[in-house]
């Protein structure tokens, strides 16, 4: 069984000020600290997964190409800077349009990473900004869910998670 982190994306990893949707890669820009958290979380052996909710594409406001080239844009920041993600999980839906059971708060999407990359949820955390982070990791079994302000650095919380093991 593998430990990991589930991070959600806007807020968290990029800094979303200003955007009510962050669909161009011209507006994706790291928050404070990503790299050095992500280094932190990597060294400790956690799969780093990320998971977020994308309800403009359900909404009209862009499209799911969109939502691949912002990540393809992310990975490849990260792969210079020699950390791996493991996976993206995204939820294209939103709660206005249709329901689903990947949208947080639902735990959807973290279930079915747990599945996919066999992860111990005993010794998996979350890292999110909002409520409906929390309740997702928190209805999925997590060992601990770590509430950031939007846009702060992670890195606090990167070194929590690693001081617990």
């Amino acid at each position: 069984m593998n430990k990991a982190v589930f991070i959600d994306r806007d807020g968290v990893i990029n800094n979303d000020e200003g955007h009510y949707y962050v669909y161009k890669p011209e507006d994706f820009k790291l928050n404070k600290d990503i790299i050095e958290g992500f280094q932190v979380l990597q060294k400790a052996g956690y799969k780093l997964i990320i998971i977020t909710n994308q309800g403009g594409v359900a909404k009209g406001e862009y499209t799911e190409d969109d939502v691949e080239i912002v990540h393809g844009h992310f990975l490849q920041i990260m792969f210079d800077n020699e950390i791996r993600i493991t996976d993206i999980y995204y939820c294209p839906h939103h709660n206005t349009v249709s329901d689903c059971d990947c949208r947080k708060p639902k735990p959807g999407m973290i279930m079915q990473a747990i599945d996919e990359h066999q992860i111990d949820k005993n010794h998996s955390y979350l890292i999110g900004d909002s409520a409906r982070d929390i309740e997702a990791g928190t209805a999925a079994g997590l060992k601990q869910c770590f509430k950031i302000e939007a846009n702060a650095s992670i890195l606090p919380a990167c070194k929590a998670i690693v001081e617990q093991q």
